[in-house]
């Protein structure tokens, strides 16, 4: 029988060791997963490359890793926001490294790696500080830089329900990064709102599919 629930987040979590190369889902704090993120800093997990579409907010969730030390690089689009200041102080301090990939960039870099791509060209970051070093192509009247899959170790991601199979459905604009970053992953963990009974989830409404998600805890 299939059953890829978990009762402990510690339990789940106490695979991923030090050094280790995670994409956490969200778009700012729709549907980061906060309380996974919490069970990665009781782990007390160090040098931690992390893939986010941001650098966390206020002292909160991802924040709240990169405050713990947990954090020797981020890969991310906005790393500064209003309230991004946990980011800043590490930063000016020199106790993380920052890749900054130009969000569009990011989405495809990352769904290329779930679909199991090699490099990919694109437009945007040409001929610029982000380009350099990198072959480039013209094509059909315009310039291209050559990117490289993004793919992680670990997803954790955040789902509104999910099955024992591991098949998800997420809530409006809390499915953002999830999906993408759940192909693109060796183990992904999806922390949802609601376990539900096989059968229960419409089939026409799941995004994403058991065949990318290792575990599912409820919380």
């Amino acid at each position: 029988m299939i059953d890829k629930s978990v009762a402990s987040l510690v339990e789940v979590l106490s695979q991923i060791k030090d050094g280790a190369r995670i994409m956490i889902g969200g778009f700012g704090t729709a549907g980061q997963p906060a309380e996974l993120i919490d069970g990665l800093i009781e782990l007390g997990v160090k040098d931690l490359v992390v893939i986010n579409n941001n650098a966390g907010n206020g002292d909160y969730g991802l924040a709240k890793l990169i405050q713990s030390g947990a954090v020797a690089k981020i890969i991310c689009s906005f790393p500064r926001q209003s309230d991004s200041y946990v980011f800043d102080e590490f930063y000016r301090a020199g106790k993380i490294e920052l890749e900054l990939v130009p969000q569009g960039n990011l989405a495809c870099r990352i769904q290329a790696a779930g679909m199991g791509l090699g490099p990919i060209y694109t437009p945007t970051g040409y001929g610029t500080l982000l380009a350099e070093g990198k072959p480039t192509l013209h094509y059909e009247g315009k310039d291209f830089v050559l990117e490289n899959p993004i793919k992680a170790d670990f997803a954790l991601i955040k789902a509104h329900q999910g099955d024992r199979w591991g098949n998800l459905i997420y809530r409006k604009s809390a499915r953002n990064f999830g999906p993408i970053m759940a192909m693109a992953a060796e183990v992904t963990i999806a922390q949802v709102s609601q376990l539900v009974a096989l059968g229960e989830l419409d089939p026409e409404h799941i995004v994403t599919p058991g065949i990318f998600v290792q575990h599912v805890v409820a919380v």
